[in-house]
């Protein structure tokens, strides 16, 4: 590989624009205008040596045979801890900016059931996308008959939670049959690793919930709900009505015996954290005392923020300092193309950067990176530049100017990945 092939060149590629890095040399050294181990401060005029696809050294010294990028920077592959990828197919997200999640979701099966929509097609869309704007890994939610060779050959790491939607007792069986199947067909060596996704509070039978927590606690492997998504969510819990009361009842999708009102999102954390490791996705209407639980369980509970997502539905504000003031472990993810505008993870940060500007620029870029290989269960190699670590790298183009803080240089900035190194072998 020549200098010429990593040169950040103008900068004025578009968005997510960067190629995917193929086959690289025995050893390589990169250096960079700063490199962000994220464990550690930023590294200026840094150096990151890699050999047989792992990192060895990270440091400022040039040494010999050094490439210079030039001015850019060098961060580990970005984690996006929770997509949808069948949704990849769809240019804009579905309905208008503030829609109601129950008005949302009906488009979203109105999608789904498009004629000639190609799950395989989509999935492709989108891991080829999150590649592209610098992700090493994603947490996936996928389907039955989600493309399993495809997520075999991704140019990423994934975690595959395969969802179940289950509210009615006789269809517990064959839900919890069809996730062993799952956790049972992923491989060592497979690039994907399998992870178990009961969908909502409301559409998950308690006794498939409490079988797939034990499962994910006997089988060592993620478990993810979203949880506290909506206003409409957390008056169904609790009253058994409401928006949310009257579309399952439309699609004959709740059984009333089973949901018995006067719940609350704090009932449903108590379940999850019995299970191996937890994704609380969305978390948007989590309260003080569900926060202050939480913050009991960071060894197993992670919050997962979609913050484009949670923009474009016109959420009440979201309890993001208030998470991490207590300790919780937030990590971010894009959700879909069905709600964001597209599949980067550096623009989220960007847009977190952006909306709290007191948060430090280093807690921001742990978010994406490190706080998700945790989460996902990935952070022995990857989420930090560190000697030891895979070397899946993301190189972005920095502006040409000074900045007192460097990660202002990154957040503070609309410039694109340019290139990215390191896909699975």
């Amino acid at each position: 590989m020549d200098s010429g092939q990593w040169s950040a060149g103008s900068g004025q590629q578009a968005a997510g624009s960067g190629r995917s890095g193929g086959a690289c040399p025995a050893r390589l050294a990169l250096r960079a205008r700063y490199v962000f181990p994220v464990t550690s401060q930023p590294i200026p005029h840094g150096v990151v040596t890699i050999e047989d696809g792992r990192i060895v050294e990270v440091g400022d010294r040039a040494g010999a045979n050094v490439t210079d990028l030039g001015n850019v920077a060098i961060l580990p592959g970005m984690v996006n801890t929770h997509t949808h990828l069948e949704f990849s197919d769809l240019p804009t997200p579905l309905g208008q900016p503030g829609i109601r999640l129950i008005d949302w979701i009906g488009r979203l099966l109105e999608h789904r059931r498009q004629p000639g929509r190609s799950l395989e097609r989509s999935a492709r869309m989108g891991l080829d996308e999150s590649a592209r704007c610098g992700s090493a890994a994603v947490g996936e939610i996928a389907q039955p008959g989600w493309p399993d060779e495809l997520f075999r050959r991704a140019p990423l790491s994934s975690v595959v939670f395969l969802e179940q939607i289950a509210p009615f007792a006789e269809r517990t069986a064959a839900a919890f049959e069809s996730a062993c199947r799952h956790l049972d067909a992923a491989e060592a060596s497979s690039p994907w690793r399998p992870g178990l996704s009961p969908h909502a509070p409301y559409s998950v039978h308690p006794e498939l919930l409490a079988k797939l927590v034990a499962l994910s606690a006997a089988r060592e492997v993620p478990l993810a709900m979203h949880l506290a998504e909506s206003r409409e969510e957390i008056e169904f819990l609790r009253f058994g009505r409401g928006p949310f009361g009257d579309f399952l009842g439309r699609v004959e999708g709740w059984d009333p015996s089973a949901f018995a009102p006067g719940r609350r999102a704090l009932d449903v954390l108590y379940a999850l954290a019995a299970a191996y490791r937890t994704l609380v996705i969305h978390g948007n209407y989590l309260d003080a005392e569900e926060i202050a639980f939480l913050a009991g369980h960071t060894d197993r509970m992670t919050v997962v923020y979609c913050p484009r997502s949670h923009a474009f539905f016109g959420h009440a504000p979201y309890p993001l300092l208030r998470l991490l003031e207590a300790g919780v472990p937030v990590a971010l993810g894009t959700d879909s193309r069905a709600s964001s505008p597209d599949l980067s993870v550096l623009a989220e940060m960007r847009f977190v950067a952006g909306r709290w500007p007191a948060l430090p620029g280093k807690s921001v870029l742990e978010l994406g990176t490190l706080a998700g290989s945790r989460a996902l269960g990935l952070e022995r190699e990857m989420g930090s530049i560190e000697p030891g670590k895979l070397a899946r790298l993301a190189i972005v183009a920095l502006p040409d100017r000074q900045s007192a803080d460097p990660h202002d240089l990154l957040f503070d900035s609309a410039e694109p990945v340019v290139q990215t190194l390191g896909a699975p072998s």
